[in-house]
């Protein structure tokens, strides 16, 4: 560890802290939604909407909690946004109604996505250069590990009660702790003249664009409905939360590798063997694998589903990154953003209707699909468009398992047209 980063690392101690009790809250609280919503009723294409709804808040929180913040300050807002975000959780307990936990659940997402942005705009005024990479990284590896605990906690209680609520509710709290009582000083908000277009960002990096969305609709998805999907196959609590925590621990111990290896060969490719693998995974699901099978089958399965599929996002960003000019990193990944969560609200919902439509293998058939039109589109790409010379590509970062921020990373070289 660099020495820089030693002398800055307890001072963002705090702010890490925070981030992962937000994250842990989050993560169980999803799972958790799943399968309450199917014990009292829900249909797959309900309980889709209601994990679609929590992204339609991300996205419109990205855009305009900024202004919040500009305004009382980046303490305040954490305190008043994670407030909201606790009371939010014990609102779906308190009325049983899908309707109401479409509502509480997009109020939660815009909420979180203020939360988010605090922390990383805080993160990014405390890192220099030299150590922002670190830093990005470390916050990466929080949120991934954090989510492996959170979905651990669902046998914590009964999902039929009130205590995993309350749980919820308390560790969304707590995390108010560290952020109010650090001695870290805030920083002083700097609006970007960055503007978002999507239009642009397609011109540089057609297949970042496609990428984003889809990947969006495969993580979305698999996070709001693999709880169902596992509590069809005869799963209890307990499996629901190992089969979870597989799939994100799959994601976390794939990350860096295959990161490396985008950055010595062409991401695209990369990218086209994560999907293949994926949907090849998820192909065995349905054809290979007899219902009921033995749980330590599908764990298995389901790591090696989410070791090609999480890390996919990181590796796109990276892509775009290398395609985009100067001064323009704010505004594409600020596009990325609405692309991913634009995915990650259709994904639900199209994967609830195919679970309605054709049973638990519903979802397979639907990320198969978005799996294959990835793989498909980034093949045609890679004819169309050679990558971008080895001195041109930008080193991997770690991108946070739910992508808020668009000020962590400076702005990057690169050259449009992949």
């Amino acid at each position: 560890m660099s020495s820089t980063l030693r002398t800055t690392l307890p001072t963002l101690l705090a702010l890490l802290f925070g981030y992962g009790l937000m994250q842990m809250g989050n993560t169980l609280q999803g799972t958790l939604l799943s399968v309450r919503g199917s014990m009292d009723g829900f249909s797959p294409a309900e309980i889709g909407a209601v994990g679609a709804a929590f992204w339609v808040g991300i996205v419109l929180g990205s855009l305009r909690a900024g202004k919040v913040i500009e305004r009382v300050g980046h303490t305040r807002t954490f305190a008043g946004l994670a407030a909201i975000a606790a009371s939010a959780t014990l609102l779906h307990l308190l009325v049983i109604d899908p309707l109401v936990w479409i509502v509480a659940r997009a109020i939660t997402g815009f909420c979180f996505a203020g939360l988010f942005m605090v922390v990383e705009s805080w993160l990014n005024a405390s890192a220099n250069a030299q150590i922002r990479g670190q830093i990005l990284s470390l916050y990466g590896m929080t949120g991934l590990i954090a989510g492996i605990v959170g979905q651990l906690l669902l046998p914590a209680g009964d999902p039929s009660g009130f205590g995993l609520f309350c749980i919820v509710s308390m560790i969304i709290s707590l995390a108010l702790v560290p952020i109010a009582l650090s001695q870290a000083t805030a920083p002083a908000q700097e609006t970007s003249e960055a503007k978002i277009n999507l239009k642009r960002l397609h011109v540089q990096s057609p297949f970042g664009v496609v990428a984003a969305f889809l990947c969006g609709i495969t993580t979305g998805s698999f996070f709001a409905l693999g709880p169902v999907f596992a509590q069809s196959q005869g799963m209890d609590t307990t499996g629901i939360a190992i089969f979870m925590a597989c799939g994100t621990l799959g994601g976390f111990a794939m990350t860096w590798p295959l990161g490396w290896l985008s950055d010595r060969i062409d991401r695209r490719l990369v990218i086209i063997g994560t999907t293949a693998i994926a949907a090849a995974i998820l192909f065995s699901f349905v054809t290979l694998i007899p219902d009921r099978s033995p749980p330590w089958v599908y764990y298995a399965c389901v790591a090696i589903f989410g070791g090609g599929v999480i890390p996919t996002y990181s590796i796109v960003t990276a892509h775009v990154n290398d395609m985009v000019r100067p001064g323009e990193f704010v505004a594409a990944s600020g596009g990325l953003l609405i692309l991913v969560g634009a995915g990650s609200a259709a994904g639900p919902v199209l994967g609830g209707i195919a679970m309605s439509a054709f049973g638990s293998e519903g979802l397979a058939y639907m990320t198969i699909a978005a799996q294959a039109l990835m793989a498909l589109w980034g093949a045609y790409r890679i004819r169309q468009r050679s990558a971008p010379p080895e001195a041109d590509k930008e080193h991997f970062v770690l991108e946070p398992a739910v992508p808020v921020g668009t000020e962590l990373t400076p702005a990057h070289m690169g050259r449009a047209g992949a």
